[in-house]
């Protein structure tokens, strides 16, 4: 039997990652009541797998996205200023050379095939200069600095590249933390009202009497729970699709494309801090990124997946096609042996027909089905740098159904972010006079997870001891145990791969005591209930 929950709430969202969790405290903070269900652990999927970048999407703009690409560069220094513990600005250089390609589909390359056949194709300077021309000026900058020109020849940035790159051009983005932004999110929706369920699995939905009910299923305990709601959001991601057809069951001519994007991370392979754009004779692009200090971060690859039940993993045709695409640009040659890790995601794109996997829109779709009684909002597609958008344009929608208050999270800094956007360098420095027992290490990583929350954790620590247990890799029980009582977390892997990335410097064995010792601790937690 289902046990039932007599509250009804106004909002039921369904998908943990950063659409709804944005979602969620967008709601939770005009006063509406909402009640949030992820099947597994928050960032489970598509928002711990991204390639980490809050962008406009410079290539969007071959696609004459420029509404979407607007949109993004605004919020680029929205978020900095909200969450600048978690994101930071960073310099990306974009080497040239003759022959870089246009995707043969994209409107620009059609546009110039039509006009300027001659070109083949080809990316021309000319072009590069107008597109970063407007990438500074559409979304109005104020904190980051403009293009700027690069000798390759001299320098730092072209150190590591191919002796037949002389010329570069230099544009600023920014960097985020995926997954810590989706946990952020969801303690600013539950401190404001929310409940977050993770670990909570939707059974079925269905219209009863002008309202959702929704079963749901503790996936750990097997208990099922029936909730009432006003209106319901589907933020499944790859799982939309599935929701709509069988959790609600309704009919829908809106789909979902599941588009694989694949990434490789190896041994630093470069001294600055400057991320690499680089683009290839097919067309496409990818990053080459400074990752957690000693890494690099090489991705992405945009691939067809049909199923969202099957494992996003890097194939070995990805793997392959990664290396041999950085391999056009370095001096040194990248091997299997270079590569640390691989991970995948699914990005659930709104399927608009488009010819390819890179050609489909990364904007997002937002649906409102009222048919028959309690209105359902199905979010199709977006991207992690205009989820707080997106978020407002969900409370528009919701708003023609249920009362809400206007926009409020422009400029509110999410949990541990409420210090200047410049000020990072002053809180490691406050960090480690105020706990000199922290390596620098130690005190820039927390500092980055956890902003202003950081003196939390740390309490009264005198010690490195006094924080408990040492999982290794800077990893402490007063850190673990502030993830498990503020952050959702369960198990070990939820702690190494989305809470933070120590699993790049965590042996096996030491992620195993880690997760044993989290499982004694929640034990312990139940029975003391």
């Amino acid at each position: 039997m289902a046990q039932a929950q007599t509250q009804t709430v106004d909002l039921f969202v369904i998908g943990g990652g950063i659409n709804g969790c944005g979602i969620a405290r967008d709601a939770s903070g005009r006063g509406l009541t909402v009640t949030l269900a992820e099947m597994n652990d928050l960032a489970w999927a598509t928002s711990s797998s991204s390639t980490k970048l809050f962008h406009g999407g410079l290539r969007y703009l071959e696609y004459f996205e420029f509404r979407l690409v607007r949109e993004a560069l605004i919020e680029r220094e929205t978020l900095l200023r909200a969450m600048p513990h978690i994101s930071w600005p960073m310099r990306f250089v974009l080497p040239y050379h003759k022959d870089m390609r246009f995707e043969n589909d994209t409107p620009t390359s059609r546009l110039l095939s039509l006009f300027m056949p001659w070109m083949k194709g080809r990316r021309p300077a000319w072009l590069i200069r107008l597109g970063l021309f407007m990438y500074d000026h559409l979304g109005g900058r104020k904190i980051l600095p403009g293009t700027t020109s690069v000798d390759l020849t001299s320098g730092p940035e072209g150190a590591p590249l191919q002796d037949r790159f002389e010329t570069a051009y230099e544009y600023s983005d920014c960097w985020v933390e995926d997954s810590r932004l989706v946990m952020l999110n969801a303690r600013d929706a539950e401190a404001r009202g929310a409940m977050i369920m993770t670990r909570t699995k939707v059974i079925s939905a269905e219209r009863e009497n002008d309202l959702w009910r929704v079963e749901t299923q503790d996936v750990e305990t097997g208990a099922n729970t029936v909730h009432h709601a006003r209106m319901l959001v589907n933020a499944g991601g790859p799982w939309v699709g599935d929701i709509i057809q069988t959790k609600v069951r309704i009919n829908s001519r809106e789909g979902v494309r599941l588009v694989r994007g694949s990434h490789i991370v190896t041994k630093r392979l470069f001294d600055h801090d400057k991320c690499y754009f680089f683009q290839g004779t097919d067309g496409r692009i990818i990053f080459a990124i400074p990752y957690e200090n000693d890494f690099t971060l090489i991705g992405t690859t945009d691939a067809e997946q049909t199923d969202p039940e099957k494992k996003p993993v890097c194939t070995p045709e990805e793997r392959a096609y990664l290396v041999n695409f950085a391999n056009a640009y370095f001096k040194a040659e990248i091997t299997d042996a270079d590569i640390v890790w691989t991970y995948s995601g699914v990005r659930p794109l709104y399927d608009d027909g488009a010819s390819s996997a890179t050609a489909a829109t990364r904007d997002y779709t937002l649906k409102v089905d009222a048919n028959g009684g309690a209105p359902l909002l199905n979010i199709f597609g977006g991207k992690i740098t205009t989820y707080r958008r997106l978020a407002e344009s969900a409370l528009e929608k919701i708003g023609e159904h249920l009362s809400v208050s206007g926009p409020w999270t422009a400029g509110v800094s999410l949990p541990g972010g409420d210090f200047p956007v410049d000020g990072f360098e002053n809180l490691v420095r406050d960090l480690q006079r105020d706990f000199d027992f922290l390596t620098a290490f130690h005190a820039r990583r927390l500092a980055r997870a956890y902003g202003t929350d950081a003196r939390k954790i740390l309490g009264r620590a005198v010690t490195l001891q006094d924080l408990g247990r040492d999982f290794g890799a800077t990893l402490t029980e007063s850190e673990v145990v502030w993830l498990m009582e503020k952050e959702y977390a369960r198990t070990a892997e939820d702690v190494v791969w989305r809470r933070n990335k120590l699993g790049l410097r965590l042996e096996e064995t030491q992620i195993a005591a880690l997760n044993d010792w989290m499982a004694q601790r929640r034990q312990s937690a139940q029975v003391a209930e």
